[in-house]
Order: structure tokens, then sequence, then C-alpha cells
């Protein structure tokens, strides 16, 4: 493909002294970028099947001067991305010739890339290595849809629409046999590339405008006062099970994340403004000061395992390993729910804080949430039944 180069007179803008602007317009595939050149020329002047100014004299040889300067940059610009970019539109052609080497050009993983080497050098200051790992599996993940989809190793951003993120949809459900809310995440995740991508000036458009995220609403489970009562007042006999019990309802009083309570030092224990002792540390999702006050209960567990270890304030068990004793604890004090240490911080929303009026802005403060609407998504069906309760005992003040 080549390129055409017109000089078009604008009689209809011509100025006071009777000339008319001589404007420029570059037609590569179809599309037209039409650009002012800033030269201005008397009509009867301008030959426009020559594309040159006439009769030959001083001033009309500076215009064609001027007018094959242009011509010559532009096709140099052309000349240029075709040697370098694998593909262009007549935009980025201006812009090269604006000198302003094209923005357009950059590829979706090539960005991507470029996020993660920046969250990479962040670890420990704004991210940490957890959060670098969920994006390099984003991207693995995007990498193998564009080859799989069109057998490129790279995509540009200009070609990105709304089918493109259905596809990638239905790629992640029915070829890697992801849920619904993995799904959404490596969704979420590729949708910050574009907003990137759109800051950059990259893209314009916003192809996530039309697209709409599935949701699947799942009840929140949480421990009843009744039943995490059943786990406070049983004596287990192995140590093993009376650790993890105690630790688990350490964290339904603190809403405590995993992380937290492995890493919880003896340190992070204050006394706050308010003269009680608070717990204060950085949150590893999210980096921010997280601020709980401890309860009587959570500071009786402290207490109980002071011996364990100068710097830490509980004993440490894996992951794995907690969440295996809890589903012991659960079949011996007679449960039907799934215990897990995310069960945990639910029953401290929940049962502890809700259910005990606190208001929704300070249960999203002590949970580290970013937002409060993720509060509130949540755990709206929580508040709903307390309103519910608070009706009921109206009705019966009423009666």
């Amino acid at each position: 493909m080549t390129i055409k180069i017109l000089f078009v007179l604008d009689k209809s803008k011509s100025n006071s002294k009777g000339l008319a602007p001589l404007k420029c317009r570059i037609t590569y595939m179809g599309e037209r970028k039409p650009f002012a050149t800033g030269i201005f020329i008397n009509p009867q002047n301008w030959d426009n099947k020559q594309q040159k100014a006439k009769p030959p004299n001083s001033e009309n040889e500076t215009i064609n001067t001027q007018l094959s300067l242009i011509k010559n940059k532009i096709n140099q610009a052309f000349l240029f991305l075709q040697v370098n970019e694998e593909e262009f539109d007549v935009e980025d052609v201006f812009l090269q010739y604006k000198g302003n080497p094209p923005k357009k050009n950059k590829t979706i993983l090539q960005l991507f890339q470029e996020h993660n080497d920046r969250i990479e050098k962040l670890i420990g200051k704004e991210y940490s290595i957890a959060t670098l790992w969920k994006f390099k599996q984003a991207k693995e993940l995007l990498k193998d849809f564009i080859k799989y989809s069109f057998n490129k190793g790279d995509y540009h951003f200009k070609d990105l629409d709304l089918k493109f993120i259905q596809d990638y949809e239905f790629f992640l459900k029915a070829e890697k046999s992801l849920a619904l809310a993995t799904t959404n995440k490596m969704i979420q995740r590729f949708r910050k590339i574009v907003k990137l991508a759109i800051s950059q000036d990259i893209i314009q458009k916003e192809p996530f405008t039309s697209y709409k995220v599935k949701h699947i609403k799942k009840e929140i489970t949480y421990l009843t006062r009744e039943e995490l009562a059943k786990i406070e007042e049983y004596q287990f006999k192995a140590e093993r099970l009376q650790i993890v019990a105690d630790l688990f309802v350490f964290c339904c009083y603190t809403g405590l994340a995993y992380n937290e309570m492995v890493n919880l030092e003896k340190s992070h224990i204050i006394i706050g403004f308010d003269g009680n002792e608070w717990i204060n540390m950085i949150r590893g999702k999210t980096q921010h000061l997280l601020s709980i006050p401890l309860l009587s209960r959570g500071k009786k567990i402290i207490e109980k395992y002071d011996y364990v270890d100068e710097k830490k304030a509980l004993p440490k068990f894996s992951n794995q390993k907690f969440n295996a004793y809890l589903k012991e604890i659960a079949d011996i004090v007679g449960l039907n729910k799934r215990l897990t240490h995310h069960l945990a911080r639910r029953t401290f929303a929940t049962t502890v804080l809700l259910f005990n009026d606190v208001p929704m802005e300070i249960v999203s403060e002590l949970l580290g949430h970013s937002k409060i609407t993720i509060t509130q998504e949540h755990y709206a069906k929580v508040v709903k039944s307390k309103v519910g309760e608070q009706m009921n005992r109206l009705n019966s003040k009423l009666k």
C-alpha cells in the first residue's frame, strides 16, 4: 500500500487579503488525515491539477518549495514506519511527520510487561510479591489467548474491541476451565492495562464500556454467636487442635487475614489514642496501615501464647495445616459449616461487628477494604437481616 498526498485550497476560509489557506490531506488504506500547512495563496495562482503555485515568480517558488518539503517529509515518515513498524495507520504517519513517534503501535503484552516491571521494582513499598505473581499469571493467560485465537505473539491496542474481550472471557472459561470468580479477576487485571493504555493516549476509546461483568451472588457464610461459642468453650485434648481453635477465635475477634495473623508481632500491639490496646500493622495485600482495636477475648489469646516467641505474638501454622485442623475441629464440636480461616474474618465482620450495631463505614475500615462499596456488596444481605431483626423488635413493642 502507498500513500496519497494532496494539497487542497480552502476558499471558504480566505483572509481579509483574499488569500486562501492550503491544507494537506494524507490518504492511506482508505483513511484520510487533513491538516493545515500554514501556507496562504491567491486562489487564482493555485493549479490544483499540477498541485503547485503559478505563474513562476519568487513568491510562488517559495510556496512550491515549502509544499515540496512537506511532501518529502511525509514520504520519509511513511518510509520510516514501513521499515520499523508491523502495522500503522494514517494517524501514525501524521504523528511521525510531526516528529511525535506514534504511541499507538505499543502492543498489549508489551504494556502489560512494562506494568509488571514497575510492580516488581515497587515490591515491599507499594506492592507484594503475591500481587506481582497474580499479574504475571494474568499476562500469561492473555498471551495464551492471543496465540490461540490469532496465532500471533502479541496484539495491537488499536485493534482491541468488545469482541476481543468477550472472546477472551469465553477462552478463560472454556479452554482454561477457570471458575467465574477467577475469570472476573483475570478480566479485571486486563482492564487495568487497558486503562493504563488510555491514560498514555495509546487508545482513545474504552473497549470495556459495553462489557458486562457476570456475577454469581453467593451467600455470605459466618458463625453465629452460638456456633462461635462452641469453639471458644470446647477444651480440645490434642494441643495442635487447641492452638488452631484459639487462633481461629482470635481472628474472629480481629478480622486478621491469614498472612497478617502469621506475621503479627508483639511490637504491632500498641496503646492507642483512647488508652486501649490496638493492633497496628501494614496490611500485606494493600500495603496500607491496618488499625484494629484488640478486644478482650483477643487479648486473652495473645496473653495465653506470650511464652511461644520473643518476637511473634502467636504460634505459627502453614495455611494448609491450619485449614485441615479446622476441619477436625468442626467435626469434633458438631458444626456443619466448612471452617476456613476466611470464615473467621467474615464472622468478625458479621457476628462481632454488624450484629453489634457497628456502622458499615467502620466495618469497612477494620477489614482494610479500599472502598466501602466492597464491604456493602459482600455484607448487604447481613444488613438486611439485621434490619429485619430490628423491625421485629419494633413490631413487638407496637403491639
